[in-house]
C-alpha cells in the first residue's frame, strides 16, 4: 500500500501535494516525493523518510507547476532506499513520470521483456519501474510529437493486457498532461475529485477521499476499474474504459486497516463499514460465549476503535481507552523489518493501570498479523493488574501472504498461519481468541455497495483473484521479504533485475 495524489490546477499545486500527502501518510512512511510540471519540464525531489522530514520550504518554492504527482511509499518486497521513492522518471518518449500503488505479479516476465524486446533499462528492482516502462512502450507505439487522448487510452488498453497484479497510477506525461489509471479488477484504490476556480475547473486524484475533502476538492467519483483518465493541458477531462472485462474487486483489507475512518472507497465509507464489522463480531460473541465475564472493552489504537465501540455497545459493555498511544511513533505494521516492528510496540503504546486492574478485559485489534503486537499487548494488560485478558479481531485470520501491494510476510511469519484458534491463543498469551467470520466481514463492506463484484480477500482465503500465483512465485516472494534480505546492503537487487538478467542469459 502507497498513498496516490495527483492534482492539475490553475496555480502552483506543489504545497497542496505536500498537503495531500501528509494526509495520505499513513500509506507509507518509507519514502516520499513530488514531481510538478511547467511549460514542458520537471521539478522533482524526493527522498528517504516522512513527507514532512523530505521536503524543506526551498524544496516546495522550487517545485513549480500548476500539474504535478505525489507519492508516499512503504516497501513491500525486495529492496529499500532512496532510489526507489517515488515518482519514476523516463525521458523516452515525451518525459514520463508514474507513481504506483499495488504489485504486479508478473514483474519478472515483463522486466525481461523490456531488456531483451525493447532494449528499455530498469536502474531498480522495484515493479512500479516495470510499470512504468510498459507504459513508456506502449505510448511510444503512437510515432506523434502531441499525444490525443485516444493515443493515451489505447496504450494503456495494450497495459492492461500485459500487467497482471494490482496498480493504481497517476503520472505526468511532460508537455501533454496528467494522467490516472486502476487495473481492471480495482483492486487498489482511486479516487477523482474537482474544484471550481475563477480561472476554470481543478482536478484532483488521490487513493482516498478524505485527501480530497481536507484540500477541499468535492469528489466526483471513484476511477472505476479498467478506467483511464486523462486532463489535457487545457483542462479538459477525458475518461474511458480500457479493460475488455472489468469487475470491481476492491481489496477486503482497506476497510479493515488501511485506509482511514473519514474515507469512502468505491462508495463504501470505511467508518460505517468498521461499525458494522463491531456488530457482526459482537453477534458471534454473544453466540459462542453466551456466559462471557466481560468487564471492560479496550481498542488497541487506532484502527479498532470504531469496530470496538460498535461492539461494546452492541454487548452493553463498558469501552474504555485503556492504551495511551504515542503519536509520534508509526504505524508499526508498515515499519520495514521485524525488529523495528518489535522494538516500536512499548514505544508505541502504554498501559493505562486503573482501567485493566483486576478487570476482565476484552481487547479488540482490527486484525492479527504477525502476533508481535498482540503478544505484547497481552503481556502489558497483564502486567496493569488485568484479571483475564481476552482478544477479538474484526478480521478473519491472516494465513496467507498478499501478492498485491500489501506487505503481509511470509506464511511462516504469520501467527494463525496453519494453526487453530486455540493455538494462536496461547502463543500470544490470552485466555481466549475470538476472529471475525469471513462472511461477515464481506457482509459488512457489502452493504456499503451491492454492486460491488467481489472483494480481493486473499489473506485470509488464499484465492488469488488475478492468478497465475503458484507456489514458485510465493517461494521468491517469501525469499524477498526476509527481513536478513531486506536490510543487507543492496538488498533485493537480486530480485526483478536478477531475473530478468538470468532470462536474458537463458
Amino acid at each position: 500500500m502507497c498513498g496516490l495524489v495527483g492534482i492539475y490546477g490553475q496555480q502552483t499545486v506543489g504545497q497542496r501535494l505536500y498537503e495531500a500527502l501528509t494526509v495520505l501518510q499513513h500509506r507509507g512512511q518509507d519514502a516520499a516525493g513530488i514531481i510538478t510540471g511547467c511549460t514542458g519540464r520537471f521539478h522533482q525531489k524526493k527522498g528517504n523518510g516522512l513527507v514532512r522530514d523530505v521536503f524543506t520550504q526551498a524544496d516546495m518554492d522550487a517545485l513549480v507547476g500548476s500539474v504535478g504527482i505525489g507519492h508516499c511509499r512503504y516497501p513491500t518486497a525486495g529492496s529499500s532506499g532512496a532510489a526507489l521513492a517515488q515518482p519514476f522518471y523516463v525521458n523516452s518518449p515525451f518525459g514520463i513520470s508514474l507513481a504506483h500503488n499495488g504489485n504486479l505479479t508478473n514483474a519478472a516476465a515483463l522486466a525481461s521483456q523490456i531488456v531483451r524486446r525493447d532494449k528499455r533499462h530498469l536502474n531498480t528492482d522495484s515493479d512500479s519501474e516495470v510499470l512504468l516502462n510498459v507504459l513508456a512502450h506502449e505510448l511510444g507505439k503512437s510515432g506523434k510529437v502531441r499525444l490525443a487522448a485516444d493515443d493515451l487510452f489505447a496504450a494503456v488498453a495494450r497495459l492492461h493486457e500485459q500487467c497482471t497484479g494490482a496498480y493504481a497510477c497517476v503520472g505526468l506525461i511532460a508537455g501533454q498532461g496528467l494522467l490516472a489509471f486502476r487495473d481492471p479488477l480495482g483492486i487498489r484504490p482511486l479516487v477523482l475529485g474537482r474544484r471550481d476556480h475563477p480561472d476554470g475547473p481543478e482536478y484532483m486524484l488521490a487513493s482516498e477521499s478524505a485527501a480530497l475533502a481536507v484540500l477541499r476538492f468535492e469528489c466526483m467519483r471513484d476511477v472505476q476499474p479498467g478506467e483511464a483518465i486523462f486532463i489535457d493541458q487545457q483542462g479538459q477531462l477525458h475518461t474511458r474504459q480500457c479493460a475488455t472485462e472489468p469487475r470491481l474487486m476492491p481489496c477486503i483489507f482497506e476497510h479493515v486497516y488501511l485506509a482511514r475512518p473519514d474515507s469512502t472507497l468505491d462508495q463504501i465509507h470505511m467508518y460505517k463499514t468498521r461499525l458494522r464489522q463491531g456488530v457482526r463480531l459482537a453477534e458471534k460473541l454473544r453466540r459462542t460465549c453466551p456466559n462471557h465475564d466481560i468487564d471492560v472493552v479496550i481498542p488497541i489504537p487506532d484502527t479498532s476503535r470504531v469496530a470496538a465501540q460498535a461492539l461494546a455497545e452492541s454487548l452493553g459493555l463498558r469501552l474504555r481507552e485503556g492504551l495511551m498511544k504515542n503519536r509520534y511513533i508509526g504505524r508499526t505494521f508498515i515499519m520495514p523489518g521485524q525488529t523495528v516492528r518489535q522494538n516500536s510496540v512499548r514505544q508505541k503504546l502504554n498501559a493505562i493501570a486503573p482501567e485493566f486492574a483486576g478487570r476482565n478485559v476484552l481487547l479488540v485489534d482490527d486484525s492479527i498479523v504477525r502476533g508481535t503486537t498482540s503478544k505484547q499487548i497481552a503481556q502489558m494488560a497483564r502486567e496493569a493488574g488485568a484479571a483475564k485478558v481476552y482478544l477479538a479481531s474484526a478480521a478473519p485470520p491472516v494465513r496467507h501472504p498478499n501478492v498485491y501491494g500489501i506487505d503481509m510476510p511470509c506464511a511462516a511469519e504469520l501467527i494463525a498461519h496453519g494453526r487453530s484458534t486455540d493455538e494462536v491463543a496461547a502463543l500470544i498469551g490470552v485466555d481466549w481468541l475470538i476472529y471475525q467470520d469471513i462472511d461477515d466481514l464481506l457482509a459488512a463492506s457489502r452493504h456499503g455497495n451491492p454492486a460491488v463484484a467481489g472483494f480481493e480477500c486473499s489473506v485470509f482465503t488464499g484465492e488469488y483473484i488475478t492468478g497465475g500465483v503458484e507456489r514458485d512465485y510465493l517461494d521468491r516472494l517469501d525469499a524477498q521479504r526476509k527481513d536478513e534480505v531486506r536490510c543487507a546492503p543492496c538488498a533485493g537487487q537480486s530480485s526483478v533485475v536478477g531475473l530478468h538478467n538470468r532470462a536474458a542469459q537463458a
